[in-house]
């Protein structure tokens, strides 16, 4: 039910490509001469309804994300993960929805419309729907809108440290008429990404019952939601700290679809290899990991009970540089480093394994096959694994020791550290691999797993890091909000006013070429200056047993929960 940026592991690119299965399990059945589909088979052609199946009450889901919880309010920099985000998909609510097939959809349960009505102020006018709740049987209205514009602008709020500003720092006035239930937003400038604003929302009632902007922030971060706007809320007994979420439905949901199942559990399994045991001994019933072949391989034993789909989505894996490092602030180590990387190998020993013919990725804001992908990489020499260029690099530059014990030109060794979420297998093979070939430039790497991922990144506690973003339909926002030389998310501080100039032009921009145009130029800035290096796109990877019915991909920033009220026991399960 959002529409937000999240880290996998955490995003941000345009979702016009429509979703391909690499691999999948199960097949499909007819009911009374309509085809209907009962498994993954027809994901890459049918994304939004395969799997689909008439349901009967009752049952617990199970399904497993992979890091704990280390916050509530996701619109925090700090909470901003993807897991957490699916457990949040079925209770807090959004002005527009992500499908699997990538594209926004009006949120009708909450909205009766949502209509850009002026393009000269750009204004657009919400109507709330009279039945839309929390469950205290408070009204979703204007108040909703105005706090979560308030304290993710920038402006109003100077100590919320908002995941991003973007589109919302655009944002003259809002206003509200008909009770609170038609709400007028008004733009200082176009902001072409509006359909990517308002998501998730949070209830201003109850922010405000504990203080003022900045302290509620605080508040609705540290504390378990005991508030919902969606099918399913959170019971006080619900979580339990690092082992499971819970929840229940929500007895004011207003929506068309009443929630079938009795509970949805979600367990925090932070050892990918404890997954599939879990799975087999039907502890859990769904599984969404990072995959690799190991986990792959192991999923496919379980057939036909347990059905599969591995797709390609809107998430990337790739390699950051914190420039605060006072050796990586070198632009010269930074292209060096980035030029002995060789991304193919990385691949070929990753998800090469069990994605035939992956390649490397070579934009920071579209996936191949989408409309504004371009190849901004290749043309820096990132990514190759070119030794012997990377070595003159540092020599000419004035390093010494370089392929022995590399030092500075004053002398002080270079030494840095590679961190990776715990438990992610993967990204353990990439960091080893990071490793042995920085060993031939003579850089000594430490290994150093992260438990926390995303209060690791805000607080800036790495030197090289390995993550992924899963992304949105809204490139605009997200590459403000990754790029942005004063965003939050910005986590290794690159700054660059042209840059910066350049991502404001297109997220102004209503022409999609230009849009991308601008976008592209900005990012073959970033791509020269050796700040981040895209390594692939990452599979998705979701297994299930096959009586849930409803239950699909979708490889957005919403993940698989983004329809929870459907999901259900198939009514001829036995």
């Amino acid at each position: 039910m959002h529409t937000g940026k999240r880290l996998a592991g955490a995003v941000v690119v345009a979702g016009v490509s429509l979703l391909v299965a690499s691999a999948c399990g199960g097949g499909g059945s007819s009911d009374n001469g309509k085809s209907v589909s009962t498994s993954f088979a027809d994901c890459a052609t049918k994304p939004n309804d395969c799997n689909s199946g008439e349901i009967k009450k009752g049952g617990t889901l199970t399904y497993t994300i992979e890091k704990k919880i280390t916050g509530w309010n996701l619109n925090d920099a700090d909470s901003n993960t993807f897991d957490f985000q699916e457990v949040l998909d079925g209770v807090l609510p959004s002005a527009f929805n992500t499908n699997p097939d990538f594209q926004p959809t009006l949120n009708t349960d909450m909205l009766a419309s949502a209509e850009l009505t002026s393009t000269s102020p750009q204004t657009v006018v919400y109507k709330i729907k009279p039945e839309a709740v929390w469950n205290d049987g408070t009204p979703i209205t204007v108040d909703d809108f105005t706090y979560g514009w308030q304290t993710q602008n920038g402006k109003d709020c100077k100590d919320c440290s908002a995941a991003s500003n973007a589109g919302y720092d655009l944002i003259k006035s809002i206003t509200g008429a008909d009770n609170g239930k038609t709400v007028t937003v008004v733009y200082d400038s176009p902001y072409a990404d509006w359909k990517g604003l308002f998501g998730p929302i949070y209830p201003a009632h109850v922010a405000k019952q504990h203080g003022d902007l900045a302290t509620s922030w605080k508040w609705l971060n540290e504390t378990q939601p005991a508030y919902s706007g969606g099918p399913f809320q959170i019971p006080a007994d619900g979580y339990q700290k690092d082992v499971s979420v819970t929840l229940v439905p929500n007895p004011k949901w207003y929506g068309k679809t009443k929630p079938s199942l009795d509970k949805i559990v979600f367990r925090i399994i932070t050892d990918q290899a404890q997954e599939v045991p879990a799975l087999q001994n039907n502890e859990v019933q769904a599984i969404y990991p990072q995959p690799n072949s190991d986990l792959v391989n192991q999923v496919k034993a379980l057939a036909p009970n347990v059905q599969y789909t591995l797709g390609k989505g809107l998430t990337w894996e790739h390699l950051d540089l914190n420039l605060k490092n006072k050796f990586l602030a070198d632009k010269v180590l930074r292209q060096a480093i980035f030029t002995t990387v060789d991304r193919q190998a990385v691949i070929d020993k990753t998800i090469g394994q069990f994605v035939p013919g992956a390649k490397p990725l070579n934009n920071h804001n579209f996936m191949p096959g989408q409309d504004g992908y371009k190849d901004v990489v290749t043309s820096s020499g990132a990514g190759t694994g070119d030794v012997e260029k990377a070595k003159k690099l540092l020599t000419d530059a004035g390093y010494k020791g370089v392929g022995t014990a590399l030092t500075t030109a004053a002398g002080e060794p270079v030494t840095l550290r590679i961190s990776y979420t715990n438990g992610n297998a993967l990204r353990k093979q990439s960091a080893e691999l990071f490793q042995n070939e920085m060993s031939q430039l003579g850089i000594k790497v430490d290994i150093t797993p992260t438990q926390a991922l995303g209060k690791t990144l805000t607080a800036g506690d790495y030197d090289v890091i390995i993550f992924a973003w899963v992304g949105t339909p809204y490139p605009y926002s997200g590459a403000q909000q990754l790029w942005g030389s004063e965003s939050d998310s910005n986590y290794g501080k690159w700054v660059s006013k042209e840059s910066d100039d350049l991502l404001k032009k297109a997220a102004a921009e209503t022409d999609p070429k230009k849009g991308a145009d601008y976008l592209n130029q900005a990012d073959q800035i970033m791509a020269n200056d050796y700040y981040v290096l895209p390594l692939f796109q990452k599979p998705t990877f979701l297994a299930v047993y096959s009586q849930y019915a409803n239950i699909r991909d979708n490889a957005t920033n919403v993940g698989p929960p983004y329809n929870t009220q459907e999901w259900g026991l198939r009514a001829s399960a036995k």
